[in-house]
């Protein structure tokens, strides 16, 4: 049998100490105070990832939907064979909550042993934050990962299963037995240091014999690669911080938005591997787009199920006040009006000047009291 290293139990003697009675911990700000919340801290996840970021499971007594995704195990990193333990915050708030860790499994035992908690497995989740670890013990049979599953079922004081539980959670596991390296001060990279027992010590983001291996949270989609903490190089065809968005060489037409490989999500209305295709065998006439089959979105002034109906509208610098707006901001008046704002009435010989309506300021009318003409018989 082949001896796990002693760097390994100095970090399982570690995480003990940090669980003793009477010895404080630090405790991150719980996220809220009210009701039941779980989750791993920004720096355990630095520990093992590179990147400072708080790991939410349970929030305000629900717990989040990507946990639940069967998948959730590809996006979390493999947890380094320099890490023996996982920290886990957790509160009730004002709510009385029971749990039940009902699952401590290894899914390969010649390389990691089953995980090991910190606190009874039955009792009460207290109700202020307090630290609880999930100690790994790695078999030190043999180097390779291991996956590893757990199992929380959590109550209210009722014995009313809270929604989503119970948890079932796997991640990954590295284990690593390493001897002395005689040259192990020149192996050691990305800022890896070579201690007193000949073994690389990898700063924070990095794992691996020789520290070569970068960590990424999420781990890179699509067949990226992970060159350095948190930066993933993405495959032709894709990008973004974790290799999720796709790149297509062709435009994807009419709205469509790529989201994968040469894949485009169109909108309604709309198909084919560009968007090219309409559902509106009749086209849309005057501007319309096509939302569903052989239906079309107007624009304002049209109407039918092809805007065929109507006539445009326009928006002139004043409004028309006896008319309608057309192209080049020209007033088209009602009948018996006139003007450039069709605000003046249109008159007859025979009627007095008088009634000129005076709101609009281009034709000035005299607001001084004029005398009457004197009559001459």
């Amino acid at each position: 049998m082949v001896k796990a290293s002693r760097a390994y139990y100095r970090t399982i003697y570690f995480a003990l100490l940090l669980i003793l009675p009477g010895t404080s911990t630090k405790v991150e700000k719980p996220p809220l105070s009210e009701d039941l919340s779980l989750w791993i801290d920004s720096q355990q996840v630095k520990m093992y990832s590179g990147i400072s970021m708080t790991i939410f499971a349970i929030v305000d007594g629900k717990v989040l939907p990507y946990i639940l995704d069967p998948n959730f195990e590809k996006y979390l990193p493999t947890i380094p064979s320099e890490v023996g333990y996982v920290n886990f915050t957790w509160q009730s708030g004002v709510k009385k909550y029971f749990y039940n860790f009902d699952r401590l499994q290894s899914y390969d035992e010649n390389i990691l042993e089953a995980p090991i908690v910190s606190i009874p497995r039955e009792g009460r989740i207290p109700r202020r934050a307090k630290v609880f670890s999930v100690l790994l013990p790695c078999s030190g049979h043999g180097s390779g990962t291991a996956s590893f599953g757990i199992g929380l079922l959590i109550q209210s004081r009722k014995g009313r299963p809270l929604p989503g539980t119970p948890l079932r959670v796997k991640m990954r596991k590295e284990c690593m037995i390493r001897g002395p390296d005689v040259e192990c001060d020149k192996k050691c990279a990305n800022g890896g240091w070579c201690n007193s027992e000949k073994i690389c010590q990898c700063p924070e983001g990095y794992m691996g014999q020789h520290c070569n291996t970068a960590l990424c949270y999420p781990a890179c989609m699509n067949n990226g690669t992970c060159t350095a903490p948190g930066v993933c190089s993405c495959p032709t065809g894709y990008q973004g911080r974790h290799c999720e968005g796709g790149i297509c060489f062709e435009k994807c037409l009419n709205g469509g938005k790529c989201v994968q490989k040469d894949t485009c999500d169109c909108s309604k209305g709309y198909y084919g591997l560009r968007c090219e295709f309409s559902k509106c065998i009749i086209p849309c006439l005057n501007g319309g787009r096509c939302k569903g089959v052989n239906k079309c979105r107007c624009p304002r002034g049209f109407r039918g199920d092809h805007c065929e109906i109507g006539q445009p509208t326009f928006n002139c610098s004043r409004p028309c006040r006896h008319g309608t707006c057309y192209a080049n901001d020209v007033c088209v008046c009602d009948r018996g009006w006139t003007g450039k704002r069709c605000s003046q009435r249109k008159i007859s010989s025979s009627e007095d000047l008088s009634i000129f309506d005076d709101e609009d300021d281009e034709l000035p009318v005299n607001t001084h009291t004029s005398k009457k003409p004197k009559l001459f018989v």
